[in-house]
């Protein structure tokens, strides 16, 4: 656009003074902003896009950890009073699971005299359509 003169008549100075005004401005920044956007569409389109699929990301990561952090505090502050109530702890009643020590050599003596390998029969298994009359 052409710069718009405008003369204002001073009674001390009489000069004339060239005003741009800023509509003129805005519309030069905004038209080469625009050429600029058409020589790196990146820039224009592809920059925020990422950008905002990355704050997003991280935005929506922190909203969760503070859910699952007030999620375990009220967890543990429940098991707190679940404990105080009934003497209980997360693998079940205090003191009251001893296991036994075990070996897997008895274990394994102990399955071998319940299974005998050598005494067994054959047993015929039906094919599904020879039980049922045709």
């Amino acid at each position: 656009m052409a710069t718009i003169e405008t003369q204002t008549s001073m009674a001390q100075s009489g000069k004339t003074q060239n005003l741009v005004p800023t509509t003129a401005k805005a519309q030069t920044s905004s038209s080469s902003f625009k050429k600029w956007g058409r020589r790196h569409p990146f820039v224009r389109y592809g920059l925020p896009m990422i950008s905002l699929t990355l704050c997003g990301a991280l935005g929506l990561g922190h909203l969760l950890q503070g859910s699952k952090d007030i999620a375990k505090v009220k967890d543990d502050q429940e098991w707190e009073i679940i404990e105080t109530r009934k003497a209980l702890s997360r693998t079940g009643p205090v003191n009251s699971y001893n296991p036994k020590k075990i070996s897997l050599e008895e274990e394994l003596k102990a399955l071998q005299a319940k299974v005998d390998i050598d005494n067994y029969e054959y047993k015929r298994i039906p094919k599904p359509d020879e039980g049922k009359p045709s």
